[in-house]
Formats: structure tokens, C-alpha cells, sequence
């Protein structure tokens, strides 16, 4: 190995192993936070949102990745949705919107994950068999309880040159709870302006390769556009579905045009 090849290399590992020790910082100090307003006993659901906030803006931060919302997202409640590119999306979205995530039920029984998504007051799905409207039955509950809900509705990731087909199956929760769906779109940009390719995680990379992409990036900025909002009402499912897709699509062209230095090759 060449002295410019294993000096290149020696940066990179060190530059990794800073990330790490400030994922590590943001964690602990999660956890401490989490203790001293008794999260880890009984979620204080009312209070949560803006220590969330913190944490996921500190944990972006650590991998490199800040956070500016083009425009400000407004803290209302409703049914947040947003385009999926990375897992990175989690720390973003949980930096600008007051919303609480879903998971599996069988995650909360993990050692540390568990416990801290317990602490983040994070909706525990029992899915029982499949059923999608057992699922949107238990989101609708707890919007009509006052908590903000999001997700994913391409249900997988993309390169985020395009929205997805949008599955609209848990939008029924926002016509149940009679509450708005609240669209935001998410772009990864590089400081020259271009769509960073580091992080999107999609296709057949692994989660290690993806994680090693994102720790080697530079300078990338997650631009967040909240999009209006949705009123179900006199809607079904179908009509929210066609008019969340059309408006996300359109969402993300706008976003692009205000970031980007030039318009994104497919």
C-alpha cells in the first residue's frame, strides 16, 4: 500500500471512529434524559416530542447529515407521511415533526432498541396475521387519543430521484380519527448541490455497506419541504391515496428545484 493510500485510510478510520463516538455521546444522553423525566417507566407522550426532536437532530448530526427544513414545518397534530430514502429518514423526520414512529411489537422486547423506542413512546403494532386494517385500527386510535403518528407510505426505499407507488392502506387511520395527513418530503443533497448517492439505502446494498457510505460522506444536508396538508374529510381511501401520490410526486420536483444545482437524471 502506497503512503498517500494508507494515509487516505488512516483519516477515514479515524474520521469513522469520531461519528461513532458521537453516535455513542447521543445515546447515552438519551438515555440520561430519558431516566430524568421518567421515560423509561411511563412515556410522557405530551412532553416527548421535543426531547425527540433533540436527540434525532443530535444523532443526524453525528453521521455528518444536518437538518433544514426549507420551509417550517409546522407542529401540528395529524398523520405525518413521508417519502423513504435511508434509514437516515428516522432521525430526520424525527427532527422536524412532533410525530411518533411505529414499530413492530416484537422490537420492544429488544435489549437496548426496545427499551429506548419504549422511552420514545413509539407505537407498538401487533399485527395479528397480516391484518393491514387491524393495524390502521390501532393507528386511528391512538390519533384520536391527541399523539401525531408517521410513516413510510412507499414501504420501502428508493434512490429518492422519485416517489414510489404510495400504498394507502393506513390512511383509513386519518378518515377513523378524523385527523389531517401531513406530507413531507425529504432530499439528500451534497455541498456541490447533487443528489448524494451515499445515502440512500436501497436495492441490494446491506446495511453495513450503507453504513460505511454514509460515515465516508461529507457535507451532506437533509432538505426537508412540508407539503398542505390533507383534509380526509368526504374523501375515501382511494381518492387519499391518488391525491397523497399526485401531491408528493409534485412535492419533490419542487424540492429539487429549489435545492439542487441541476435537474436529477433518472
Amino acid at each position: 500500500m502506497s503512503q498517500a493510500k494508507s494515509s487516505f485510510s488512516l483519516r477515514r478510520q479515524l474520521s469513522r471512529g469520531r461519528q461513532v463516538a458521537g453516535m455513542t455521546t447521543t445515546m447515552v444522553g438519551g438515555i440520561r434524559a430519558a431516566k430524568r423525566i421518567g421515560a423509561f417507566k411511563q412515556p410522557p407522550r405530551e412532553t416527548l416530542p421535543r426531547y425527540i426532536q433533540t436527540f434525532c437532530r443530535k444523532m443526524a448530526g453525528s453521521f455528518g447529515v444536518k437538518v433544514v427544513e426549507v420551509e417550517p414545518v409546522e407542529q401540528f397534530h395529524g398523520l405525518w407521511v413521508s417519502n423513504h430514502v435511508s434509514w437516515m429518514d428516522i432521525p430526520v423526520v424525527g427532527t422536524v415533526s412532533p410525530a411518533f414512529f411505529l414499530s413492530k411489537a416484537e422490537i420492544g422486547e429488544w435489549p437496548v432498541f426496545g427499551k429506548l423506542a419504549h422511552a420514545a413512546g413509539t407505537l407498538f403494532i401487533e399485527r395479528g396475521s397480516g391484518d393491514a386494517s387491524s393495524v390502521s385500527a390501532q393507528i386511528a386510535d391512538f390519533l384520536a387519543k391527541g399523539f401525531s403518528i408517521v410513516f413510510f407510505p412507499e414501504a420501502t426505499t428508493t434512490s429518492g430521484k422519485k416517489v414510489k407507488r404510495i400504498h394507502g392502506t393506513l390512511l383509513q387511520a386519518a378518515i377513523d380519527a378524523d385527523v389531517p395527513i401531513r406530507p413531507i418530503i425529504i432530499a439528500y443533497v451534497n455541498k456541490d448541490g447533487t443528489l448524494s448517492d451515499a445515502l440512500p439505502y436501497y436495492g441490494k446494498l446491506t446495511m453495513k455497506e450503507s453504513m460505511k457510505k454514509v460515515l465516508d460522506s461529507k457535507n451532506v444536508t437533509a432538505y426537508v419541504l412540508p407539503l398542505a396538508p390533507i383534509d380526509p374529510e368526504g374523501r375515501n381511501k382511494s381518492e387519499l391515496t391518488n391525491l397523497l401520490q399526485a401531491r408528493m410526486n409534485e412535492g419533490l420536483a419542487e424540492l429539487h428545484s429549489r435545492v439542487l444545482s441541476a435537474p436529477v437524471e433518472d
